[in-house]
């Protein structure tokens, strides 16, 4: 299961931008490396979560994913808008406001409505699960995702926690904080537009 063409796939799609990456390099600004380790916990935990519950049911899971995807998008889509929101109104980095990290709870939830991890789940197991594959097949899949995925994502929150550092002025901040909430606004609407099949 530890095989090289599954380690690259889990890689590629860990480290690309999307919507939990966004969020931990936003983290990493506003709330430092270290405040953002539960968030970047709860996804990988939480993805793995994912991968093993998918590939243990996938024939089960195919269909019903495909009844349950649009109500997904839109809850999906829903909580980006108000994760957007959450990040224009961030406040200075260490200004000990309202303002918390997401913690792990919150991150690992968030994968059962991020389309990312669903696609990432469902081509995984597709792609590299052996047929009448059982649970151990799949623990082995989510386990790989597990410590793929994690250094990864933490390339991210590094980097914002490196931001972190030239982001002190008030107006430098506000700049960040406003281009990543149209990022996450903006992944929110391209999903929504290829769910209804506006890029067909």
């Amino acid at each position: 299961m530890l095989d090289l063409p599954l380690m690259t796939y889990v890689a590629t799609m860990s480290v690309t931008p999307g919507p939990n990456n966004i969020m931990l390099a936003a983290s990493g600004v506003n709330f430092g490396f270290r405040r953002t380790l539960p968030h970047m916990l709860g996804v990988s935990v939480g993805s793995s979560l994912q991968m093993l519950i998918v590939a243990s049911g996938l024939a089960w899971a195919m269909a019903w994913l495909d009844a349950l995807r649009p109500p997904l998008v839109v809850v999906g889509c829903g909580y980006l808008l108000w994760l957007a929101l959450r990040q224009a109104r961030a406040g200075q980095p260490g200004s000990g406001g309202r303002a918390k990290p997401l913690g792990f709870l919150g991150a690992a939830m968030f994968q059962w409505v991020n389309p990312k991890a669903w696609m990432m789940g469902l081509n995984a197991a597709i792609l590299f699960l052996p047929p009448n594959a059982g649970w151990q097949a799949a623990a082995g899949l989510a386990l790989v995702c597990l410590v793929v995925n994690l250094p990864c994502i933490a390339l991210w929150a590094g980097a914002g926690a490196r931001l972190r550092e030239w982001l002190q002025q008030p107006a430098a901040l506000r700049i960040f904080n406003y281009t990543m909430a149209v990022l996450l606004a903006a992944t929110a609407a391209w999903i929504a537009a290829d769910e209804a099949g506006m890029f067909a």
